[in-house]
């Protein structure tokens, strides 16, 4: 079985579209690849976090993650911050990235093009950590956005290199770019991505909101004045964002629901949009709320920390001997 590999920050609150965009492919992985996702905990701490936000939020993101559908009999799950390996792994592979390379990817060059000041070195080099994270485990596929394909491009060249100059060492991954549902974009902004960190609440629908706010949520968002329902991303990207959302949730395919409502207006459609997302989460949330309280998420993590960490030393003591850092016979 060919083994796939993603991570997620648990910076802010879980939305629609990270659903959508990620965490429903993850069910539909898990039952196809030997799927492992780790907890990107050390990913956040490249700009200041609260503690005790940071630490609550990893264990929403496990346990709406267990809510949705992942099952960590298929799934190994872990917490990055717990394996030292990945970030040993990360200092060797910063030491073979280019100055160049990490200065082209996205986060650094749009934060230097801006000006802002206080931008840490953390910052700088977290996509020699990413690569680590990926060639740790030998992953053949990694699930990304399109705005972070560039990551595993990254990936790809320091194993390339690695292999080159050391010997067979790293799996080269590859990245699997959904084709439907790849990015929700905002509410409000529908020609911009819908993020956590958008300072418009009525933008994002996050999936701890309650039901009847997403739903309202739904209700007021930006579309248009053609007055015709159709999948346009160009010339109508809000209704063709909504229809993503309906057809993604719902499992109906967009040019079923497109017939559906020839002749019809914006508010029944948005009104359907908004009763499917406000059963969606009243759902999720029940499930959430029960993996709260049965306190097994300790016990999910400890085991795939273990189970990851097994293969994970395995992988550093290879890439010590091939660079001759075993020094003790």
């Amino acid at each position: 079985m060919k083994r796939m590999l993603s991570g997620v920050k648990p910076t802010g609150r879980l939305t629609l579209g990270n659903y959508i965009g990620a965490i429903s492919q993850f069910v539909h992985y898990q039952d196809e690849y030997d799927l492992y996702i780790f907890i990107a905990n050390m990913h956040a701490i490249t700009v200041p976090q609260d503690p005790k936000e940071l630490r609550r939020n990893t264990r929403d993101l496990i346990a709406l993650y267990l809510a949705c559908g992942l099952d960590p009999q298929k799934v190994t799950l872990f917490a990055q911050s717990y394996l030292p390996q990945h970030t040993e792994l990360g200092w060797i592979l910063t030491c073979h990235s280019y100055m160049g390379e990490l200065q082209r990817m996205t986060q650094y060059k749009d934060k230097t093009a801006k000006g802002e000041s206080g931008i840490t070195a953390g910052l700088f080099t977290y996509p020699s950590l990413m690569a680590a994270d990926i060639l740790m485990y030998d992953a053949d596929y990694v699930p990304v956005g399109i705005d972070q394909k560039q990551h595993v491009e990254l990936a790809r060249n320091l194993a390339e290199r690695f292999n080159h100059r050391y010997g067979d060492t790293f799996i080269v991954p590859e990245p699997i770019i959904p084709t439907i549902g790849a990015k929700i974009m905002s509410l409000q902004n529908p020609t911009k991505k819908m993020s956590k960190s958008d300072e418009n609440p009525k933008s994002t629908i996050d999936l701890l909101d309650e039901p009847s706010v997403a739903r309202k949520k739904i209700m007021s968002a930006v579309t248009d004045s053609l007055g015709v329902i159709r999948y346009d991303v160009e010339n109508q990207p809000g209704i063709a964002n909504l229809l993503t959302i309906l057809s993604r949730l719902s499992k109906e395919p967009i040019d079923e629901i497109v017939k559906r409502y020839e002749g019809k207006g914006y508010g029944e459609f948005k009104k359907e949009v908004g009763q499917v997302v406000f059963d969606f989460l009243t759902d999720l949330q029940e499930k959430y709320r029960q993996i709260m309280a049965d306190g097994k998420i300790d016990d999910i993590i400890a085991e795939g920390n273990a189970k990851a960490g097994r293969i994970a030393d395995r992988k550093v003591a290879k890439v010590k001997r091939k660079l001759g850092l075993n020094v003790l016979k």
